[in-house]
């Protein structure tokens, strides 16, 4: 069920980025406008769970992306916070790990900014029911996606976006040197430069 009132001012937003690109950066202005966010925290992932069959680019790389791309935003903001679970494939990047590590640093009450097609998944998730009850979650309606509210979660919807590519579409477009790539410039020239996704 979809709560009246909001609490939550900062949104976490979880992710591989791989690489961050504009579509990430219009869900989170929307968030911040019809949610009355004071922040949006993107945290990318360093081992994520659900993507393991999935060669990413290097964590550093993929903050430093995020960094690039946020720059300019003031209610942006960049975290490493799972740079401690190091590059170990045994050690992945649970979401409640993420959010209990943020609540107990003082963050406060969080949202979970979150695509329907992955919230679909949500109980598939490590420890999801606790997931559930520490988070509130702000979805982005994707075409086709289908989702079901678990018992006890906050939900509310983000729709009325346009979403036209995925990361990887953008990663084969890269790999082809396409010249018309949605990422922001910085983004683009530092992946140039770093030789990402060839």
């Amino acid at each position: 069920m979809a709560a009246g009132q909001r609490k939550a001012r900062t949104a976490l937003f979880g992710g591989t980025f791989d690489p961050i690109h504009n579509a990430h950066l219009e869900i989170a202005r929307a968030a911040v406008s019809r949610f009355d966010l004071r922040k949006v925290l993107f945290v990318p992932a360093a081992n994520p769970p659900h993507k393991s069959d999935i060669a990413l680019a290097p964590y550093e790389d993929r903050v430093r992306m995020a960094e690039l791309a946020c720059a300019g935003e003031p209610a942006f903001e960049v975290s490493r916070i799972e740079e401690a679970i190091g590059p170990d494939p045994q050690q992945r990047s649970y979401s409640i790990n993420t959010i209990e590590k943020l609540l107990t640093a003082g963050m406060g009450d969080l949202s979970f900014l979150i695509g329907a097609d992955a919230f679909a998944e949500i109980r598939t998730w490590y420890r999801w029911e606790d997931v559930v009850r520490l988070v509130e979650f702000i979805v982005v309606d994707r075409p086709g996606a289908v989702y079901q509210i678990p018992p006890g979660a906050t939900v509310h919807p983000l729709g009325g976006l346009q979403i036209p590519i995925s990361s990887s579409a953008i990663r084969q477009l890269l790999a082809a040197a396409d010249k018309s790539v949605p990422v922001p410039a910085a983004v683009l020239r530092y992946i140039r430069a770093q030789g990402l996704y060839r």
